[in-house]
């Protein structure tokens, strides 16, 4: 009984290791399933500032550019189970490197091509329910060559916006069983978009892709789809840098937003600007589980397209039609008509001829960098660049307005003194001022001398100290200030001559100290007032303090 059950429990594990070999293995009873153009990743003409996006530089009569991009996916296409663990992996690595060209035509026009070359790939072939996914057969190949053509509809490379639209056929030079090709011409027209306000600089594109065969992976359809792309981000480094992140995705029309049949991609990509050549280099990832969208995207790109000139050719711009181009805006020895900064602008011409501009009717603005709040900070400087500010050294407030003008750590609309430096106090109309300040024709005290009751002695002690030491401070510093006059005034306690005498001896006493302490007495007077001058009424205790006071006028 006991070998009879151990004869069962092995034949049921060989039965049931049987039966998982053939649900996910290659079997006789699988049917292949025919392998198609697998990545998504289409890169954009030579000539554009973006890896997908195309910012529609069309100038020039008859401009080329010339370039590659270096591609690497992982993961492109895998086979998961319904709760989404990963099965198999019939693509795992996927690298092409997609060699392209373009040729600006009557400056509205455009043809182009590229070929992507697969320099390496790999996967393990796997058999998921009746369908064999077979991995790359080898290692290299090539894809389906892409041949495009555009026209533009309106405005022009740097506008706030441009328009044009496309179409890009794919011959098939590919090989469906190493994912490269489809084995079928396909088409797609599209619509584009692109501009840039200030430093933001964008692109988008709608498109609909026709394709021959219609497959299923993983019991989604391959076929003809919906697809768009979307760029946005900043130009920096003088204009010379552009980065931000790109998205791009498709929906397959026989079953338009499944997840499988959706492939959505993110990357973050940056490119620089050195003389002709632009250098880029981006990654990214894909979102959700379509395939072709791999798990890691990783880019590079290299390509050579001439700036702009006359000799060129192409549409005259708004400053080559008023050829009054302000004295001295050529480099001297440079030739007329060259373009040393690459923004289209011929030197004759460029009011900044050493930084990449935009066309302007203005000839002192033409070929400058854009100063949109017109503080002359360019945008591409300014941190602020739509509020009128000033040019500082630091990055982070060059352009922006001074908000805090005498550096005392407290903002202007909380600063009762904006322009003097002074500590901050619970006070709003002290906070922020010093002990003494110049304002108005007058020396300002925050807190007044104080004398012995009836007397015009000084109190001792450190508040009259430091109020008079502030004064004298001000006027070894301020030379320009030549005569101050000292006043006295009282409140109205007491008969008017005893507080006019009163008031008199006490702006002596303040001169005499002053004196005693550097301050040339030949710059110094004193009257007394006695309670002829109120500031406030004498009905209030709080209103006598305020009338009994020392002030100090700069004479004029």
């Amino acid at each position: 009984m006991m070998h009879s059950r151990k004869r069962y429990l092995r034949l049921a594990l060989a039965g049931g290791a049987a039966l998982a070999w053939l649900s996910f293995s290659p079997g006789a009873h699988a049917q292949s399933a025919p392998g198609f153009a697998l990545s998504r990743f289409e890169p954009s003409e030579r000539g554009s500032d973006w890896f997908v996006g195309e910012s529609l530089d069309l100038r020039g009569r008859f401009r080329p550019a010339v370039g590659a991009v270096a591609e690497y996916a992982y993961q492109p296409l895998v086979v998961r189970n319904g709760s989404g663990h990963l099965l198999a992996e019939p693509v795992r690595h996927l690298a092409f490197l997609h060699v392209g060209a373009s040729v600006a035509l009557a400056d509205r026009f455009r043809l182009a091509l590229d070929l992507p070359v697969q320099v390496f790939a790999e996967g393990t072939s796997a058999t998921f329910g009746t369908r064999t996914y077979s991995a790359p057969p080898h290692a290299q190949g090539v894809g389906d060559l892409r041949i495009g053509g555009d026209v533009r509809l309106f405005g022009t490379y740097g506008d706030v916006i441009t328009a044009a639209v496309g179409v890009q056929v794919w011959a098939p030079t590919g090989s469906r069983e190493q994912y490269t090709g489809d084995g079928a011409v396909r088409i797609r027209p599209r619509a584009m978009v692109a501009g840039e306000v200030g430093a933001f600089v964008y692109a988008a594109q709608l498109n609909v892709s026709y394709r021959a065969h219609s497959e299923q992976v993983d019991g989604s359809p391959v076929g003809s789809d919906l697809g768009f792309t979307a760029s946005a981000g900043v130009r920096l480094a003088k204009r010379r840098l552009v980065v931000g992140p790109e998205v791009f995705g498709s929906t397959v029309l026989d079953d338009p937003f499944a997840r499988r049949a959706t492939p959505l991609e993110a990357l973050l990509g940056a490119h620089y600007l050195v003389s002709d050549v632009r250098l880029g280099a981006g990654v990214g990832t894909g979102l959700g589980s379509g395939y072709g969208a791999p798990a890691i995207h990783a880019l590079l790109s290299a390509e050579w397209a001439p700036s702009v000139t006359k000799k060129q050719g192409g549409r005259a711009s708004e400053a080559e039609a008023h050829p009054a181009a302000p004295p001295g805006s050529t480099p001297a020895g440079a030739d007329a008509d060259v373009d040393l900064d690459h923004d289209g602008v011929a030197n004759r011409l460029d009011a900044c001829p050493g930084a990449l501009g935009v066309v302007s009717t203005d000839p002192t603005k033409n070929g400058c960098p854009p100063d949109t709040d017109g503080d002359g900070v360019h945008d591409v400087d300014d941190a602020c660049p739509t509020t009128p500010g000033l040019h500082t050294s630091n990055a982070v407030t060059n352009g922006c307005p001074d908000t805090d003008r005498d550096k005392d750590g407290i903002v202007n609309v909380d600063d009762a003194c904006p322009d003097e430096p002074g500590p901050r106090d619970p006070d709003p109309n002290r906070s922020g001022c010093p002990k003494a300040f110049v304002r108005a024709g007058e020396i300002k005290i925050l807190d007044q001398v104080k004398f012995k009751t009836g007397s015009a002695e000084i109190q001792a002690g450190k508040d009259s100290e430091d109020v008079l030491q502030a004064v004298a401070t001000i006027l070894r510093e301020h030379s320009d200030i030549a005569k101050v006059r000292v006043e006295g005034h009282t409140d109205d306690v007491g008969s008017p001559v005893a507080n006019k005498k009163l008031s008199a001896n006490r702006a002596a006493a303040v001169v005499t100290w002053l004196v005693a302490h550097g301050v040339d007495g030949a710059r110094l007077s004193s009257a007394g007032f006695g309670s002829e001058r109120p500031l406030d009424s004498n009905e209030t205790e709080g209103g006598r303090r305020t009338n009994r006071r020392v002030e100090f006028h700069v004479e004029p």
